[in-house]
């Protein structure tokens, strides 16, 4: 080959070099930008939940709860605690452990509740906290299935002489720190004075005192203090919830964020209570329900074949079976809120918290 033909040559085979390059970093830019075709490798964010692992390895559940609203969360004389939410609690427990009675609960303020989700103090909070869009987006913390839907009203005594909220226009008004309700009486009554404090006992002994004209909180938490009110202090009948509901407080169980599926597990939980109340599923028959299921419906939320098909799998990392732990310990929904709620006072019938097919608002999504 002549030197010219070589030197013509050159720039042709310098050119080609180039493009192989090129295109050999534009596959490693690829490679770390665009999604795989093959994805059948690549596992979910989120799709094993630390939480989950926490409580297992430990043994036990760390629950949130409240100690002082008798009807949701309230330590009685005996050292135990009661109530909607602990029930809802057991279920969890129930669920991921296999025994109801495998729960720690640690009572927390309104103020220190959210932190201690945050923390890690507790692995859930199951405690009357709303679900608002700036706790929910910025806290940190994720909200699970809405287990009671509260609205905010206001408590006097039977002789005050107040029959409507706005005849507490410019009163003085007991409320918690560190709450909704805050911001809520704020919005109602913005010239009404507001009283605060850390928990409800030292409320209630403000509201003895009278050192405040009216009480305002969560209607169950009204309903559940006015039922234990002291009766040296006149009793139940010595109060009076008015009617008027001026907020929405949509209540439930929180998790930490970033950890889908413990948040669905307790969403699930709560669900498989109300899906039980839909199906006709009960403490005393889940059993026999599960020995004998009547549709696909039942064998699905219970965790068992129908006429010798196969098991559904949940995909929630809990044995599939739960839903019979969590039923035979604590009952379903309407079983949950006769224990606990029609006690204080709060009837279900005609409510939000009656079923969806009684024109209230409680609806479970389907199990498949």
């Amino acid at each position: 080959m002549t030197l010219k033909r070589s030197v013509a040559i050159l720039p042709l085979l310098l050119v080609a070099l180039a493009v192989l390059v090129f295109a050999a970093c534009g596959d490693d830019d690829g490679d770390a930008t665009e999604t795989p075709s093959d994805t059948s490798t690549v596992e979910p964010s989120g799709s094993h939940s630390q939480v989950l692992q926490d409580v297992l390895d430990r043994g036990r559940l760390n629950c949130g709860v409240n100690d002082s609203v008798p009807g949701f969360g309230n330590l009685l004389e005996d050292g135990s605690f009661a109530g909607f939410d602990i029930d809802y609690c057991k279920a969890v427990a129930a669920a991921v452990l296999g025994d109801p009675d495998l729960v720690d609960y640690t009572p927390l303020t309104a103020e220190a509740r959210l932190t201690a989700v945050q923390t890690g103090q507790v692995d859930v909070l199951i405690r009357n906290t709303t679900w608002t869009t700036s706790r929910d987006a910025s806290s940190g913390l994720t909200f699970a299935a809405t287990s009671y839907y509260d609205g905010q009203g206001m408590m006097v005594r039977a002789n005050s002489g107040f029959t409507t909220v706005d005849d507490l226009a410019t009163a003085t008004v007991c409320v918690l720190q560190g709450t909704t309700t805050e911001l809520n009486l704020a919005d109602r009554l913005p010239d009404a004075e507001a009283l605060g404090f850390e928990n409800n006992d030292t409320l209630q002994t403000a509201f003895i005192e009278e050192r405040c004209d009216g009480w305002t909180s969560d209607k169950s938490q009204l309903a559940g203090r006015r039922s234990a009110f002291p009766a040296d202090s006149g009793g139940p009948e010595s109060l009076v919830v008015l009617s008027e509901t001026f907020s929405k407080e949509p209540l439930g169980p929180v998790t930490i964020d970033n950890d889908a599926q413990w948040s669905d597990i307790v969403s699930w939980v709560v669900m498989g209570t109300i899906a039980a109340e839909e199906l006709g599923i009960t403490s005393a028959n889940v059993a026999d329900m599960a020995a004998n299921p009547p549709n696909v419906g039942v064998s699905r939320l219970l965790g068992v074949g129908f006429e010798g098909g196969e098991v559904t799998d949940t995909g929630l990392d809990v044995d599939v079976t739960f839903m019979q732990d969590v039923l035979a310990a604590v009952g379903n929904y309407g079983e949950i809120y006769e224990a606990n709620v029609t006690p204080i006072g709060i009837e279900r019938a005609g409510t939000l918290n009656a079923l969806w097919t009684n024109g209230g608002l409680i609806y479970s999504p389907p199990f498949k």
